[in-house]
């Protein structure tokens, strides 16, 4: 009898062009843990080289390990969020890793949690992947890396080649990375004696046109003189670097200029900057995500400062 319906059944799925699911299929022989065995890792967007690094190093994790990867991008719509973890848990994924900072306001963190019980109440785990913690007791562990202290470091940087009136673009209150970096480059100012200017926080988005027109309207403006940048990421520091030039002003000659994340184009354009452990940072999102370990754990990775040729002493006349 179960022969026969075998027959029928194969006999049906020849008529009807029945494709087999792969993924379907490889979900099943992955087995054995709860959720399927698949991962799902959420970003911005990839086409920004620090998050395409991440989900690269987390895909390749999650195969070493058995596992299928799904790469979900937000465009940063927090309703887009939201349907993603829902049907990731609805599907069955053994873990869902969030990348990337946020605007970490209470409507964010009281969503998140209920997600976060939601996914584990479900056999799921949520992990948080360069974004701050839910709290104590929340089932999400975070794989971080020292922001601020980058910061600082490159600060400091600035500041031991002689530098006193360095520049921070890159201000956007409330998100969690740029509120990180801007703390670090006031701790750096405060350990130096020095008293951080608002006026020398410039406010822009982490793109290189962003950086470019902040810069460019704070030149045409006037105002405090500074003779360093310090941006918040490497993309902006490419945006001011046009902005200066545009101004008439050389780097490093008349002013030195550092980035953050070490991504292209930091290389081509000779940029002191931070490097993060992108790779490892997936990778750890992975091994946390399938630990399984008691508690909520937190893991902090190093920051490395790159000196290139964006950063010299200034010249006495704007010192």
């Amino acid at each position: 009898m179960l022969a026969e319906t075998r027959r029928r059944v194969e006999r049906a799925a020849r008529e009807l062009g029945y494709v087999p699911n792969a993924h379907a299929r490889s979900l099943a022989e992955c087995g054995g843990d709860a959720g399927g065995g698949s991962i799902a890792v959420v970003v911005r967007t990839v086409a920004v080289p620090h998050h395409a690094y991440v989900a690269q190093a987390a895909q390749e994790e999650a195969a070493r390990r058995g596992r299928l990867s799904l790469i979900c991008t937000t465009g940063g719509d927090a309703a887009r969020e939201v349907s993603i973890l829902q049907m990731t848990r609805e599907q069955g994924a053994e873990a869902v890793i969030l990348v990337g900072g946020v605007v970490a306001d209470e409507e964010y963190l009281a969503r998140t949690r209920r997600q976060a019980y939601a996914l584990a109440e479900a056999g799921s785990r949520l992990v948080l992947c360069g974004r701050p913690g839910l709290g104590e007791g929340v089932p999400a562990p975070v794989v971080d890396y020292d922001n601020a202290g980058g910061a600082r470091a490159v600060t400091e940087h600035l500041l031991g080649a002689g530098h006193r009136r360095i520049a921070f673009l890159g201000a956007a209150p409330g998100h969690s990375t740029a509120e990180g970096r801007v703390a670090g480059y006031r701790r750096a100012l405060a350990e130096h004696g020095l008293a951080p200017d608002p006026e020398l926080e410039i406010p822009a988005g982490p793109g290189r046109s962003e950086g470019y027109r902040a810069l460019r309207r704070r030149l045409e403006a006037g105002g405090p003189a500074f003779t360093a940048v310090v941006a918040g990421t490497d993309l902006a520091a490419a945006g001011a670097l046009q902005a200066l030039r545009e101004h008439g002003l050389r780097v490093p000659e008349d002013v030195s200029v550092a980035g953050y994340d070490d991504v292209p184009p930091a290389a081509e354009l000779g940029l002191t900057t931070v490097r993060l452990p992108y790779h490892e940072l997936g990778r750890a999102a992975v091994r946390l995500a399938l630990a399984r370990a008691d508690g909520e754990p937190r893991v902090t990775l190093p920051t490395r400062l790159v000196t290139r040729d964006s950063v010299r002493p200034p010249v006495p006349s704007s010192a």
